[in-house]
C-alpha cells in the first residue's frame, strides 16, 4: 500500500491525473483495474470512479510496486561478501511492506540479478528504511546471516544514524528527547505526548546539530532511535518544533 497527498497543484483535478503524474509506472489500464476493484481510497473511502480530489486528501492506493514504478532504478552496492550485501537504497523502493519482508519487492529482484548469487538465492533485508528514504540497507545472504544480523539489531551491537534536513535552528546542539507515542490506524494519524497515557508507548530519540543555515531556518540533524515506533523521527521532531522539510503529514 502506497499513502500519499494530495498537493495544491492538483487541488480540483481529477484522481487519474495525479495519480498517474505521482506514479511513473502506472499504466492508464492498470489504474481503472484498480478503481474497479476498489483498490484505491481517499481518506480512507474506497473509490470506483476517477473523482475530483482536493489538497490535503489522503490517497491510499493498494497496487504492488511493479506496476507504480518503472524498474530503471540504479541499486548501487556498496559492500558484498558470502554473508552480507550492503547497498545504498534510492527513494521509492520499499524494503518491507505492511510490516512484512516484501520478497517480491523491485529491490528485491534488482539485488538478485545483479549480486553474485544466482536468481532465486537467499537474499533478505536484516531492517528497513521508508520507501522515500534513501541509505544503506542490509540484506542477508542465508538464514544464519539473517539470524545473527536481526539479533544483533535487537541487542543494538548496530548502530544507525539518520540525516534529516528540518525547519528551525535548535538551541542545543545535541539532544536526547523522550515522549509517548499513539498510532490509529483507522485514522492514519499518530499522536505524541510528552507525558504517559493509555496505550501510548514510549520513544526515544537523540539529535546532534551537523549544520545549520539562518538564511532559510533550516538545519541538518544526526538521529539516533533508541526505539522503533512507526514515524518515530517525522512525529518526535515535529512534536518539538523541528519538523523535517518535504514532510507533508500532519502530526497530532
Amino acid at each position: 500500500m502506497k499513502e500519499v497527498i494530495v498537493n495544491s497543484k492538483y487541488d480540483g483535478k481529477k484522481l487519474n491525473n495525479f495519480l498517474l503524474n505521482t506514479f511513473d509506472g502506472l499504466s492508464k489500464n492498470e489504474l481503472y483495474k484498480s478503481l474497479r476493484k476498489k483498490d484505491i481510497r481517499i481518506n480512507d473511502v474506497k473509490v470506483s470512479e476517477n473523482v475530483v480530489v482536493h489538497k490535503g486528501d489522503n490517497i491510499k492506493v493498494f497496487i504492488s510496486d511493479e506496476k507504480l514504478y518503472k524498474q530503471n532504478f540504479n541499486v548501487e552496492i556498496i559492500y558484498e561478501d558470502d554473508n552480507i550485501i550492503a547497498v545504498n537504497k534510492p527513494a521509492g523502493l520499499e524494503v518491507i511492506e505492511n510490516n512484512k519482508v516484501c520478497l517480491t519487492s523491485i529491490l528485491n529482484k534488482l539485488l538478485i540479478e545483479k549480486c553474485k548469487s544466482k536468481e532465486g538465492a537467499f537474499v533478505k533485508p536484516c531492517h528497513r528504511l521508508d520507501r522515500n528514504t534513501t541509505g544503506l540497507v542490509l540484506f542477508a545472504k542465508s538464514q544464519e546471516s539473517l539470524d545473527i544480523l536481526l539479533d544483533k539489531f535487537k541487542n543494538r551491537e548496530i548502530e544507525k544514524h539518520y540525516n534529516a534536513t528540518v525547519y528551525g535552528i535548535p538551541k542545543e546542539k545535541h539532544a536526547d528527547l523522550t515522549a509517548y507515542l499513539f498510532k490509529d490506524a483507522k485514522k492514519s494519524l499518530v499522536y505524541i505526548s510528552d507525558t504517559p497515557k493509555k496505550g501510548y508507548e514510549k520513544i526515544e530519540t537523540s539529535y546532534k546539530v551537523i549544520s545549520s543555515i539562518k538564511e532559510t531556518n533550516t538545519s541538518i540533524l544526526d538521529i539516533t532511535l533508541h526505539t522503533g515506533k512507526t514515524h518515530q523521527i517525522r512525529a518526535h521532531l515535529a512534536h518539538i518544533g523541528l519538523p523535517i522539510v518535504g514532510d507533508r503529514k500532519i502530526w497530532k
